[in-house]
């Protein structure tokens, strides 16, 4: 029995930001060692941040990347760095670093191209000879991300080779229910192939995908014998007892790492295993953490949102405030001649529980300003969704403009039930940078603003959705007592339609055969369809389902296919 300590060393990196991911390398890993680890294991493509799509194809920024690793290799000790960087080729590559220098590199060999992946279009696979590390006595494998999805693939392929131990680094991007597909698969691999891996997964937010770590150990009984927290930076420090197994005749190679000296192990680390958040507060966060580092990460520091007084924009206020700070969130009211006095006194009154700023700022004068401008022109013709459409440009105007003065990033209120219909207008409400419940259903959307009044609760704290947010019914107030449901059947009814055509790829003729109505599908279906091109000119937002609009789904705009 060989025991080993291993730091599974959780991290949100930046894309791109070479030097700063090489200095969180060097932070997480000298808390390892402190922790008197034998080896750091870091994620998919540490350095260059993941992913990094056509950035690869720029050999000037392959140079850099190696350049860093070779910067960060000095850094190495007797304490094993494993990391993740682009290396020539282009290739998804990992490297091996102990005492001062780059012992070993391997890139990875199955390239996922499907769902959000393209990487079979950015790098080449690996097809270098396998070979293991000897690492405190114990034979060491090394694989990256995909290798451990393919049944029989690279790490079944490590453990037939004789490894005692396999490190596998990812950039696995969460969904709803990912990391529970993740712990079943590692069972699979680690009873396959005959001893422990350890998964390190990438935390963070980038673009449409949010990372939600969950690095974990599996042992080849398929126990998760230690596991991290989800959706936040972690070094979590863990003893292993590993079994030593007989060298077999097909064995791969073992490169025999600089050692150091044997390390006291009278400090034995209890194992830690973190519960797995529910599905609710999984999704909660995964918001708040996708919000948070798309707003940092690109630079700004306060956002603006529209405030109807509705359940959409509350919850996204709400995430906000939980992302950045409420001192960073502003919330702007834009009453019309149809807002009705409880949407605004809702809208303050989410505003003050949540304690942002809002303002004041009503589109009556711009709206009648427009209406006389355009009279001429629509002599003769009745009122229609043209002038409802036009006060929702009219926010979205005044939203941009006060996020070009005072440096706020805006961020959109849309759900997918209404982006998938289209139920949204096009340089109005689609107007800002960052779309925070874009792949959330509005039956979701509900759901998720009780946890949010639950957990305050829970806290001894005012909920900050009013109440009165909750049980009106949804509308979008451009005309009088206008309803959601007179445009678009009730969200009990339209959500499970749309789970299964937009994530089921279902045809029109097979929702029928599922039990839909017949008239419903054609009408749902159609809708969805010809929104496409909205939905192209939309901003993107966090994907936390198996298929959002955008990566996942690409539908061409012009289509006559009807199923």
């Amino acid at each position: 029995m060989a025991r080993i300590r291993v730091a599974l060393c959780q991290v949100n990196t930046v894309v791109g930001d070479l030097d700063g991911n090489v200095e969180r390398v060097v932070a997480a890993l000298a808390e390892a060692e402190s922790a008197g680890a034998d080896v750091a294991v870091f994620p998919e493509m540490t350095l260059t941040g993941y992913p990094v799509e056509d950035l690869v194809l720029k050999p000037g920024f392959v140079a850099d990347s190696v350049a860093a690793l070779e910067k960060l290799a000095q850094r190495s000790g007797d304490c094993v760095l494993v990391v993740g960087f682009a290396d020539a080729g282009p290739a998804n590559a990992l490297a091996v670093c102990a005492g001062g220098r780059v012992q070993g590199t391997y890139h990875k060999r199955e390239l996922p191209t499907y769902a959000v992946f393209d990487e079979g279009r950015t790098f080449r696979p690996g097809a270098e000879p396998m070979q293991l590390y000897g690492i405190r006595d114990l034979r060491v494998g090394v694989s990256i991300c995909e290798d451990i999805w393919v049944e029989g693939g690279p790490v079944h392929q490590l453990g037939a080779g004789g490894a005692e131990l396999v490190l596998n680094i990812n950039g696995s991007p969460y969904h709803r229910g990912k990391i529970i597909e993740r712990e079943a698969l590692l069972r699979e691999r680690a009873a396959a192939a005959g001893c422990p891996i350890v998964y390190v997964n990438l935390v963070g937010g980038q673009d449409e995908l949010v990372f939600d770590g969950g690095s974990m150990v599996v042992d080849p009984a398929g126990n998760v014998v230690a596991r991290a927290a989800q959706f936040a930076e972690q070094v979590l420090v863990v003893d292993l007892e590993v079994p030593e197994r007989a060298p077999g005749l097909a064995d791969f190679p073992v490169l025999e790492l600089p050692a150091g000296p044997v390390r006291d192990r009278s400090d034995v680390r209890p194992p830690v295993v973190t519960p797995v958040l529910d599905p609710l507060a999984e999704l909660y966060e995964a918001l708040v953490l996708a919000t948070r580092d798309y707003v940092r990460k690109s630079g700004f520091a306060e956002v603006a949102i529209g405030l109807s007084g509705g359940v959409d924009s509350s919850l996204v206020a709400a995430v906000a405030a939980d992302a950045l700070g409420p001192e960073r969130v502003h919330g702007v009211l834009m009453p019309s001649r149809y807002s009705s006095d409880h949407s605004v006194a809702d809208a303050v009154a989410l505003a003050e529980r949540l304690g942002i700023d809002h303002r004041t700022v009503p589109i009556e004068p711009a709206h009648a300003a427009l209406l006389g401008m355009l009279a001429p022109s629509f002599e003769g013709r009745d009122p229609d969704l043209t002038e409802e459409n036009l006060q929702s440009r009219i926010r979205g105007v005044v939203l941009m403009a006060l996020a070009n003065k005072l440096g706020w990033l805006v961020l959109t209120t849309g759900n997918k039930s209404e982006t998938a219909v289209g139920y949204s207008t096009l340089y109005g409400d689609t107007a800002g940078a960052y779309a925070v419940i874009k792949d959330v259903y509005k039956l979701g959307v509900y759901e998720l603003c009780r946890h949010r009044n639950a957990l305050a609760r829970a806290r001894g704290e005012e909920p900050p959705i009013p109440e009165s947010v909750l049980v009106k019914p949804p509308s979008a107030e451009l005309r009088p007592d206008q309803r959601d449901d007179q445009s678009l059947p009730p969200y009990e009814v339209l959500d499970p339609l749309l789970e299964a055509y937009v994530e089921g790829d279902a045809t029109a003729t097979e929702l029928e055969a599922q039990g839909f109505p017949a008239d419903l599908v054609r009408r749902v279906v159609r809708l969805v369809d010809l929104s496409e091109y909205k939905r192209r000119q939309s901003p993107l937002g966090p994907r936390v389902t198996r298929k959002a609009f955008g990566r996942d789904r690409r539908i061409p705009i012009v289509n006559r296919y009807r199923g």
